[in-house]
Order: structure tokens, then C-alpha cells, then sequence
């Protein structure tokens, strides 16, 4: 068994958190730099150039891409073979925990989060708890993957339960529209996670894990790749155009995620993501 220090984990956790803040993935900055050279309108271009103008002075003067730094959601992979040495009653999660609060307080990062949902919604001043989605693998490293996700695009995200003799275009159909209708709300240019399958949270969770995915990569099955290139055309061809005054680029990228369903079920959900899409990892 390795056993990795509780220290460890919070500390690469708050840098995790500060960068995703102030960087933009280098497979998005491309995306947005191919955006801007085929954009043939105008205004959408000058939009486009405008984002990545907006990256660049983030990552040189290490300020927040913008004002919305996010839930933290993380994605966990222990591997088996893996434990956190901690103090008795420590878990993994509070280390992570340790780390978000930490990030957010160094980063001078907005905190986002309420204790409770309906009544007093008191900002619990630290942006935890995050959202940890924790999964066992083979092995003895530790992965963490994080997203801070701004609320703009998160309110505009959709689930839906089809009948299973629904076929591709009826599922295209759904998610023009819930992008569509997400419009400048969301702060196009989109990337648009799809999951397809499983049931109704692991759907969700499925069009979530999604936008971790390099925008470059494409579904390993055909059928679903397919299906990606479809979505991306569908939408670009709405107009809608970075930050909803028209143009060619309404998303970056759509990536598709599956799993095994009931034979009476087809549950679709769609995640977005603004053109400030953030997301960092690390293997421990």
C-alpha cells in the first residue's frame, strides 16, 4: 500500500484551483484561436480576440479569467493500492476540501458557495464544501481533476428522459435546442458535454466528466463521434456567435459520454461550459 500525506493532496488541490483560475486550458486557447481565424464575421472575430486577449492578460498578471470562479467540482481516481496518511478522522475529501478553501483565500478567488440551498443562503465565505465525484481504479496513484464551474452555464443545463424507440435526430433536435435556448446567458462560445445512457444521475454526471475530455478527442466509437461532429455543425449553424451577437462559433467542441441503460430508458443530459472553460489536473 503508498500512502500519500493529507498535506500533499491539499496543497497540489489549491494550486490546481489557481490555475484553473487564471489559465486557460491550451486545447481551448487553440480552439478559440481557430475559431477566430475561420470566423468570417466581423464582430464574432473581433469577440474571439477579445477572449484570448482576455487569457493571455490573466495568465500574465495571475487574475481570475473572469469574475465567476466557480464550484469546484473534482473528479477523484484512487487507485486501490492508494490511502491518505492523515490524522484520525481525516478523510481524502477533507483534504480536498482543505485545499479548495485554501485556493480560493491565496487565489483571491471569488467564493461562490451557499451552506443551504432554499432558505437563508448564507455564503459559507471559503467556497466549500466542492462537488467530489470519487471513483476506485486499479493502482496506486492518486488523480484529481478539477473544474470550477461558473453558475451562468450551469443554470442553462438540461437532463431529459426519451423513450428508448426515439432515434439520433430526435436526440440532435433536443440539444440544438437546449443550447439554443441557453443563448447569450450561458457566454458562447459553448462546450457542450453530452451523456447519453446510464440512468438519471449517472447521465448527468456523464455530460459533466465529458467536458474534462481534451476538445481535440473524439469519441472512441464511430457511431458517437459521428454523433459529435453532427451536434457541433447543429449548433454552429444556430448563429447564435461568442457572446450571442451572431457568428460561426456558438461552441468550441461537443463531447459525448455513455453508459449501459435500462432497456425501458434513454436518459440524455446536456452540461455547458463558457468559452471560459476551466479544468486542471494531477497524478499524485
Amino acid at each position: 500500500m503508498r500512502y500519500v500525506k493529507f498535506e500533499k493532496i491539499a496543497q497540489i488541490v489549491e494550486s490546481l484551483c489557481i490555475a484553473a483560475g487564471y489559465e486557460l486550458p491550451d486545447d481551448v486557447l487553440a480552439a478559440l484561436h481557430q475559431a477566430a481565424q475561420k470566423e468570417s464575421n466581423p464582430r464574432a472575430a473581433k469577440i474571439l480576440k477579445q477572449l484570448i486577449e482576455n487569457a493571455r492578460i490573466a495568465a500574465d498578471e495571475k487574475v481570475p479569467l473572469c469574475q465567476d470562479t466557480g464550484l469546484a467540482v473534482v473528479f477523484v481516481e484512487q487507485g486501490c493500492e492508494m490511502a491518505v496518511k492523515a490524522e484520525a478522522g481525516r478523510t481524502l475529501f477533507d483534504a480536498i476540501n482543505c485545499g479548495v478553501a485554501a485556493g480560493y483565500e491565496k487565489g483571491y478567488l471569488r467564493k461562490s458557495v451557499v451552506a443551504e440551498p432554499l432558505n437563508k443562503r448564507a455564503n459559507t465565505g471559503t467556497n466549500i464544501p466542492a462537488i467530489i465525484h470519487h471513483t476506485i481504479v486499479t493502482g496506486d496513484k492518486l488523480k484529481i481533476s478539477l473544474m470550477a464551474k461558473g453558475g451562468g452555464c450551469e443554470n442553462k443545463s438540461r437532463f431529459r428522459m426519451f423513450r428508448p424507440t426515439e432515434d439520433r435526430s430526435e436526440i440532435i433536435d433536443w440539444v440544438v435546442d437546449v443550447v439554443g435556448t441557453a443563448g447569450a446567458d450561458a457566454c458562447p462560445p459553448f462546450v457542450v458535454g453530452v451523456g447519453i445512457g446510464g440512468d438519471f444521475e449517472l447521465s448527468c454526471l456523464l455530460s459533466k466528466k465529458a467536458l474534462l475530455r481534451n476538445l481535440n478527442d473524439r469519441n472512441s466509437d464511430a457511431f458517437y463521434a459521428k454523433l459529435e461532429a453532427d451536434l457541433l455543425s447543429r449548433i454552429n449553424a444556430l448563429g447564435l456567435g461568442p457572446q450571442g451577437l451572431g457568428g460561426d462559433t456558438t461552441a468550441l467542441a461537443v463531447l459525448v459520454e455513455t453508459a449501459p441503460c435500462h432497456i425501458a430508458s434513454l436518459p440524455v443530459a446536456v452540461n455547458i461550459e463558457c468559452h471560459s472553460h476551466r479544468h486542471k489536473s494531477a497524478v499524485i
